[in-house]
């Protein structure tokens, strides 16, 4: 058993003392609070593996210290002790997540199964995650050895963002040290893939290159237009693709997704080119000879995207 931290909240501690023991001799190391805010205070500091609550305590209860909890560290498993067993109390525990409850009195034992079957289940995904990852590091290394076009670079990208983000639940510093190495000579062969391609981009114009900045309110978002419904284009600056990814469960919740797609930006990247040039439809010497007073130069004075209604 590895020594997975257990913090075990519950203002009758002094009883639990036994309790506590016995996970200390399973390979357990068991924090003990006998109230809900100095749980909290620790937890801002120190990530357990586990949380044992007890539902009710005075002055803060279990279900307003897992509250808390969850705003700290939205994914710690926490179980619920109670001697409620009432619909409503159950209803509200499944719905501030947690991974399991138990009904007072509890006996060593039920507890020992309650943490082994979180404990091994993030084991499992773990392992699953890491095996998986071997598996396809030997493709990507040779998708990185080829010469990948536009399309084939973006594929890339995702499959890199989707490992990292699926390697946190990994929690093996390892794999996630082989990945990075993994990624740092992607942006190695993408950079000289740019610097071979990126003028002829400019040069070809729309229709004859991947997306770029200017290009996509053309390529999709005009496409998609209907009269008489509504469309909206809500552009989020410096969001980058795996920002998206965790925030998208969020986003389906209220909304169907029916495509997913990337495209190139501009250069240099910063906000005052790339974003004007997706307003305006133009590359920024365009927007500068169109809109000379209104375009600022990196040197002048003044906002660099004061005019985006007018590009």
């Amino acid at each position: 058993m590895t020594n997975a931290r257990i913090v075990w909240v519950d203002d009758e501690m002094e009883s639990l003392k036994s309790q506590k023991m016995f996970l200390e001799q399973k390979g357990y190391e068991v924090i003990t609070f006998n109230n809900g805010f100095d749980a909290i205070e620790y937890i801002k500091e120190n990530k357990p593996d586990v949380v044992l609550l007890d539902e009710s305590m005075p002055g803060l209860s279990g279900l307003e210290t897992l509250a808390a909890i969850k705003e700290i560290h939205r994914s710690l498993p926490a179980v619920l002790v109670t001697k409620n067993e009432t619909e409503n109390l159950m209803e509200e525990a499944i719905g501030s997540q947690i991974a399991d409850y138990l009904i007072k009195p509890v006996n060593p034992n039920q507890v020992l199964l309650s943490l082994k079957k979180i404990l091994d289940n993030k084991r499992l995904v773990a392992e699953k995650t890491t095996s998986a990852y071997q598996m396809e590091f030997r493709s990507l290394f040779l998708a990185l050895s080829d010469n990948q076009d536009a399309e084939g670079w973006q594929e890339i990208y995702k499959k890199l963002i989707y490992w990292e983000l699926e390697m946190e639940k990994s929690r093996s510093p390892e794999m996630m040290e082989i990945l990075q190495s993994q990624k740092q000579e992607a942006n190695t062969a993408f950079f000289k893939f740019i610097s071979k391609n990126y003028t002829d981009w400019i040069q070809a114009g729309s229709g004859n290159r991947p997306i770029l900045s200017p290009d996509l309110l053309k390529e999709k978002v005009v496409p998609l237009i209907e009269a008489g419904t509504p469309t909206f284009f809500i552009l989020i600056d410096n969001l980058r693709f795996d920002q998206w990814k965790m925030i998208q469960p969020l986003f389906e919740e209220d909304f169907r997704m029916i495509k997913e797609d990337t495209y190139f930006s501009i250069l240099p990247t910063a906000t005052q080119y790339c974003r004007n040039a997706v307003f305006a439809g133009m590359m920024p010497i365009e927007i500068a000879q169109k809109f000379p007073q209104q375009w600022k130069n990196d040197e002048e004075e003044g906002g660099k995207n004061l005019y985006e209604e007018d590009f």
